[in-house]
């Protein structure tokens, strides 16, 4: 992102910093008034990411701001739901196309594993669950905004929507 300090676990450019979050950052407290993650906590253990989170609420300067996007554990449960949405339907049809081109059965049993083993999830969080890590990291003005969107404008069309098929990602996710 432009005007952010961006980092991976393994940079894709020299404008990247490499930074392994089950570590300790790298930076002293209260260096920085905006944090963003998006898809990450999902790839580390529970513990790890409330390690990461701690370490976020460690760099925010007082009054700064974590935005955290990840995907919802509730919208994998939701595909078995007999009542989906087209939305959802869509979903399922077009991950069972991409990802299992040769299965004939329409079944988001396909989509779930795909989801956690193909993907490299560890642990997905519920709302719920990411909301009571956010707690015990120490954040206590907590509150979801739908993708994209936020009551600061530097938190504003942050996520990278263009990645799936349109509207995929905020099914998916929450922030």
């Amino acid at each position: 992102l432009p005007d952010w300090l961006n980092s991976d676990l393994v940079p894709c450019s020299d404008n990247v910093l490499q930074l392994d979050v089950t570590q300790c950052f790298p930076f002293a407290d209260e260096s920085f008034d905006y944090i963003f993650s998006e898809h990450l906590i999902e790839h580390i253990a529970y513990e790890q990411g409330l390690h990461k989170l701690t370490q976020c609420h460690r760099l925010l300067k007082p009054g700064g701001k974590l935005r955290i996007s990840t995907p919802n554990l509730e919208f994998l449960t939701n595909l078995f739901r007999r009542d989906r949405s087209k939305l959802e339907n869509d979903y399922i049809r077009w991950a069972m196309q991409t990802f299992f081109p040769k299965v004939d059965i329409f079944d988001p049993t396909f989509v779930l594993n795909n989801f956690v083993r193909n993907w490299g999830h560890i642990f997905v969080y519920t709302p719920r669950i990411l909301v009571h890590s956010l707690q015990t990291a120490g954040f206590a003005k907590i509150r979801p905004w739908p993708l994209n969107q936020s009551g600061d404008t530097h938190l504003q069309n942050l996520e990278n929507e263009q990645r799936l098929p349109r509207g995929f990602l905020e099914l998916e996710s929450f922030t």
